[in-house]
C-alpha cells in the first residue's frame, strides 16, 4: 500500500518501487559535470518531450536556485542518478547551473573549527 503523498513509486513495507537506476534509463553519468553544491535553476523554458515524474519533480524544485545535493534529498534519489536528472533537465533548456561560489578552500583551518564547534554543539 501507498503512504499518503509518496504516489505509485513508494510502497510502506517494501520502501520504493522503482529501482533508482530506472529513472535515469540506467544512465550513470550525467552529460554535463555537477558538483553537489552546484547550484540548479529553472529557466522557464517547457522541455519538449517526455521527461518522467522525476524529471518534473526536479524542475518544480528548482524555482528558486538551489543546489543539486538539496534536489537529490527532496527526490529521495542517490546524487548520481540526481544529476542525470538535472542534466537531461540543462541538456533541453529547462534548467541553468553555475558552479558553487567557494568562500573558504576546503582545508581553511577556520572554517574547519567552525564545523567542529557546530558538531559539538550537536552532541
Amino acid at each position: 500500500m501507498a503512504a499518503a503523498g509518496d504516489g505509485p513509486w513508494l510502497d510502506d513495507a517494501a520502501g520504493r518501487l522503482v529501482r533508482p537506476f530506472t529513472v535515469s534509463n540506467g544512465r550513470t553519468r550525467p552529460s554535463i559535470a555537477l558538483d553537489l553544491m552546484s547550484q540548479v535553476m529553472a529557466t522557464g523554458v517547457t522541455p519538449l518531450g517526455y521527461l518522467g515524474p522525476e524529471h518534473a519533480q526536479a524542475l518544480d524544485l528548482c524555482r528558486a536556485p538551489v543546489s543539486v545535493a538539496e534536489v537529490a534529498a527532496q527526490l529521495k534519489l542517490p546524487a548520481v542518478v540526481t544529476k542525470v536528472l538535472l542534466s537531461d533537465l540543462v541538456d533541453c533548456g529547462a534548467l541553468t547551473t553555475k558552479p558553487p561560489a567557494y568562500h573558504h578552500t576546503p582545508t581553511d583551518r577556520s572554517l574547519l573549527e567552525a564545523v567542529l564547534d557546530g558538531l559539538r554543539r550537536q552532541l
